[in-house]
């Protein structure tokens, strides 16, 4: 559908494709704001231990809220048509297919993550994402990509499941460790 454009005259002199809403654009900004609320949602779903003042849920309900501003943003900028202008310095071929196999990879290091913290402990499976993840992406020395996995999980383990106390499943190689801390 053409819209003229009006001249000085008043009369039309050109015409130009009508705006439309970009349909990938709005799908995405609908998402974010869709998770948003399912974030702000499950932050009330947070036990919080009595006496507390910072519980648990400062950090989640604070994400919620910029996740929640940001699709509110992205949502009206896309129903006034507002586009972003491409970037001429970008460094991507946009004739490029889609590598699907890399996607797999990391999908499976994901769901294989979810399904090993019951199983062997938050470290080790955070350990394996990491790299399994790395290695997906094209790390040339995929056993370091494991080793640092390996040493920030525990670093993060031993900060937020031993000194914070926050619910991250030691496993049965690390179970002592959780009783140190």
């Amino acid at each position: 559908m053409e819209t003229p454009i009006l001249g000085v005259s008043g009369r039309a002199e050109a015409t130009r494709p009508a705006p439309r809403v970009p349909l990938g654009e709005l799908v995405f900004a609908l998402l974010m704001l869709a998770l948003g609320v399912f974030a702000l949602v499950g932050v009330f779903t947070i036990h919080v231990p009595v006496g507390v003042k910072a519980g648990p849920t400062i950090f989640p309900l604070f994400v919620s809220i910029i996740l929640l501003g940001s699709a509110v943003a992205v949502l009206v900028n896309v129903l006034r048509g507002k586009r972003a202008e491409v970037e001429e310095g970008e460094d991507i071929d946009p004739d490029a297919k889609t590598d699907w196999l890399t996607i797999a990879k990391i999908v499976g290091a994901v769901v294989a993550h979810l399904l090993l913290i019951d199983i062997i402990g938050w470290a080790p499976a955070a350990s394996v994402l990491f790299g399994v993840v790395a290695w997906a992406l094209g790390a040339t020395r995929w056993w370091l990509a494991f080793v640092i996995g390996l040493v920030v999980s525990l670093v993060i383990q031993v900060v937020f499941g031993g000194l914070m106390g926050l619910s991250l499943p030691w496993g049965p190689a690390l179970g002592w460790l959780g009783e140190v801390f």
